[in-house]
Order: C-alpha cells, then structure tokens, then sequence
C-alpha cells in the first residue's frame, strides 16, 4: 500500500509515529511523510486524488496538518482518523456539545474568550479546570480554585483563541488513559497534569467492564477508531475528561506493530495479510479485550 503521513515538528522524532512508519516500511509498504508547516507546499501536488491509499494525521491541534487531511478527504481519499472525526474531537467545545447530547459522563462546559468571564459563574461551580479549546498534551491547562485567580502570569492572551472550563472532578489525583487500537481497548494509569506532585508510576491496569463500555461509546460516538479516552474517578464514578485522536499508545503492548496494521485495515488492506499478524501473534495475558 501507498500511505502518507503528516507528521509536525513536533513529532518529527516521536516514535509514535516514526516506529509505526519503520514498521508499515518494514513490511513493504510505501510511505511518504508530509511535514505540514516546515516547507511551502503547492496544495494541488500535495493533496492529489489516486495518490495514496490513505493519509494519516499526527499533529498538534490547531495546526496546519487538519486542514491538510481535511483537503485529502474532501478529494475522496481515506483519512486515518476520519477527517471530520477528528475534527470533533481538536476542538474542545464542540467536544463538550457533542459529547453532552450524546449522553457521555462528561463535566459541565462554558466557554469565554478571556479567563476573567468565568468569574460570572456561581461559586459553587469552583474550582474550575481551564483549559485552550484547541490545547492538546495538557497544555496550559489549570485548576484554578476560585474567581480571584482566574487571570494568571503566563496566562494567554485575549483574542489567542477560545478558552473551556469544567468544575474540577475530585479525585485521587490519578488518571487512567484508555487507549483503543483496531477495537480492542487497553488501560494506563497516570498522573494527572492537574497533580504534579502525586506519586503516580505510569502503568498498564486491568479495564473494567463499566470503563471498556464507556470508551467504547466515545469512539462510537466521535466516530474515531484510533484514540485516547482520560478517565477520573470522581464522587459518582467515572468521568470522561478528555479524548484524544492518534494518542502516544503508551504501555500497550506492541504498541507499534499492533497501530501500524490498524492503519493498514482502516485503509483498506486484505485482512490474510500474514506479516502483521505474524508480529501480533504473542500477546501478554490480561492486555486488553473487546468491551
């Protein structure tokens, strides 16, 4: 097969993508990598019908690579996730709609261009966690614990993009990343950005079966098949907090090969391919299953 990666700066040397390209390399299939950003591009070269099988998106949010696989999409080609998926899920206010009509667990949302807004809010609404619209790696999110300290040094700046807020969850202070790859669902626990000094060790963990359902919704309800679900466990169970498209697979076993030949099948590869499953065949006991 003929795939196309887009990969920012960002990740340039991220071995979620890189390994996952050296893999589908390694198995005779050809990619070529776009860094969107980087260099000029003639968008009618870059974006052609018939070209590749399927283009994939690894970049950050609010950057160019969307528009990019959007522009693929629009010319019939597979995007891997769905262009438009993935779209619902960048922008995290219309995460949260989507998200609330839908029925998911999630925390309240409002939205203000500028933090000092949120101080219309009743007290009883903090502490607030305020986060970008369009962040992603827990950037510049923060709990902010009253009204009086909604501006902040540091803070961005008005007119920099639309702002979220949601009443903070109490919780232990750890999350759990649920992580799926060609359907099945695996589980990480992880400290919290919003908890920096809880002594946390990343680890795979057991997946409930009220988790694995509620992770399974997500990616029904977003229509995503590669994706990161952030879970906390607050007073009345878990929470949905944050979803993540083409997240860092972190502690799944073969990550790499088991995210490569999801690629594969999503763009379209016959299912007897007998190199992927070759490198699929040993799997740890208790590593995940179908929810």
């Amino acid at each position: 097969m003929r795939l196309c990666f887009l990969v920012e700066e960002q990740y340039r040397y991220d071995g979620m993508p890189v390994d996952v390209i050296r893999q589908l390399t390694a198995w005779g299939h050809r990619v070529d990598v776009l860094r969107p950003g980087g260099r000029l591009m003639r968008l009618s070269e870059a974006v052609r019908a018939g070209q590749h099988d399927a283009w994939v998106l690894k970049t950050v949010s609010g950057g160019p690579g969307l528009t990019l696989l959007e522009g693929a999409a629009a010319v019939g080609l597979t995007t891997v996730n769905d262009a438009r998926s993935i779209r619902g899920v960048r922008d995290k206010a219309l995460a949260a709609v989507i998200a609330e009509s839908r029925g998911l667990p999630v925390p309240r949302t409002y939205a203000a261009m500028r933090a000092e807004e949120f101080a219309a809010l009743p007290a009883s609404a903090f502490p607030l966690v305020v986060k970008p619209a369009d962040g992603s790696s827990g950037r510049a999110v923060r709990l902010v614990p009253d009204p009086e300290r909604l501006t902040a040094p540091g803070e961005r700046p008005a007119g920099d993009g639309m702002l979220i807020a949601q009443p903070y969850i109490p919780n232990s202070g750890v999350d759990l990343k649920v992580y799926c790859v060609d359907g099945e669902l695996y589980a990480t626990e992880r400290r919290s950005p919003l908890h920096p000094d809880q002594p946390v060790r990343e680890r795979h963990v057991p997946l409930s079966a009220e988790v694995a359902g509620i992770a399974a919704e997500v990616g029904a309800v977003y229509g995503l098949d590669l994706y990161g679900v952030d879970v906390v466990f607050g007073p009345d169970g878990p929470v949905v907090v944050d979803v993540n498209d083409f997240p860092s697979f972190r502690q799944v076993p073969d990550a790499v090969a088991k995210v490569a030949w999801a690629i594969l099948r999503l763009a379209g590869a016959d299912r007897t391919d007998p190199a992927p499953h070759a490198m699929l065949a040993a799997r740890a006991p208790g590593a995940g299953g179908r929810p």
